[in-house]
């Protein structure tokens, strides 16, 4: 699956799950619960003990048209680069590493770096991002989006942190291409319960289709 059809599967699915475990272990079992709720993008975060091998197991396990895989909080070229040589099919930074962005699109991967301000998301697209991840979410909120694409409209931005069921069709209506959902949607593996990760991922799918 090439660069654009990666994209196109985000933007089509709209909903990102990213992935904070304390282990290898509780990352692979809450990547099975949002599959079988209909995730069709991960993002597993170099948070992750063993982040690494984590991506390359899943990579093998899954194919491209059940999940595509991505590494998130990606800080430097040397993470994204082994990321990329794992299998990440596209890589996630909390704010642009303009040296990032253009590693990943010389090998042809999608990249998405964070903004907070209005500046930060010119400085994203002028440095080549694919989309602009609007982040901490919980802080901006989803007025953030529909202000920026008043003078920017062509901005793609996808919004990670404070995302839940009660404001993701806020975010939806505010223009935003996907959203990103982190312990919202996966806060469930905590007290080890899975099942409530595939419901809450039915709800969040249900409510973006709605919006």
């Amino acid at each position: 699956m090439n660069k654009q059809e990666v994209l196109s599967k985000i933007k089509q699915g709209k909903l990102v799950a990213v992935v904070r475990a304390d282990s290898a272990e509780q990352a692979f079992k809450i990547v099975d619960a949002c599959i079988e709720g209909g995730v069709v993008a991960i993002e597993i975060t170099y948070t992750v003990p063993g982040a690494t091998e984590i991506i390359k197991e899943l990579r093998a396990k899954y194919n491209s048209n059940q999940i595509i895989i991505g590494a998130g909080s990606v800080l430097d070229t040397e993470t994204a680069r082994v990321s990329i040589l794992a299998g990440a099919q596209y890589v996630v930074s909390p704010c642009l590493n303009k040296e990032v962005v253009k590693l990943c699109n010389r090998y042809q991967i999608a990249c998405m770096p964070g903004a907070m301000t209005v500046k930060e998301v010119m400085e994203c697209m002028e440095a080549g991002a694919d989309i602009i991840k609007v982040f901490p979410g919980e802080i901006l909120g989803p007025r953030f989006i529909k202000a920026v694409k008043g003078p920017i409209p062509y901005a793609t931005m996808m919004p990670t942190g404070g995302v839940s069921l009660e404001n993701v069709q806020d975010w939806i209506r505010a223009g935003a291409v996907a959203v990103g959902a982190g312990g919202s949607l996966t806060g469930g593996a905590k007290s080890g319960d899975y099942d409530s990760i595939t419901q809450t991922a039915k709800e969040f799918i249900e409510k973006i289709n709605m919006a």
